[in-house]
């Protein structure tokens, strides 16, 4: 391969990343209609998980790696731009009032 493919292979990954939803399990549309979570707003740590116990196979299974390897890598800044296309970064869970109380 060279550099002109590895190039546009990178680039159908990002854009097939970009437009898939997680399709099953806890951040899927059963828990968040109507689609899911996009894979690339999907915590590091069930990324990890997953690294962990296999990936799934197919299309899905490789875009998941990539997203996991970019996260890993402290790469995350890369799908900022996919997030603002599509509305802002997920809601994973409900934002939880932030305070201290200190007693003497």
């Amino acid at each position: 391969m060279n550099e002109g493919d590895i190039a546009a292979q990178m680039a159908a990954d990002l854009g097939a990343i970009e437009k898939m939803f997680m399709p099953f399990g806890k951040f899927g549309p059963d828990h968040f209609p109507p689609y899911g979570i996009p894979i690339y707003d999907l915590p590091a740590e069930y990324l990890s998980w997953f690294a962990h116990k296999g990936f799934p196979k197919g299309k899905l299974g490789e875009l998941l790696r990539i997203v996991h390897q970019m996260k890993a890598d402290g790469s995350d800044t890369a799908f900022d731009g996919m997030r603002r296309r599509n509305g802002g970064r997920s809601k994973l869970r409900e934002e939880k009032p932030r305070g201290f109380n200190f007693r003497d």
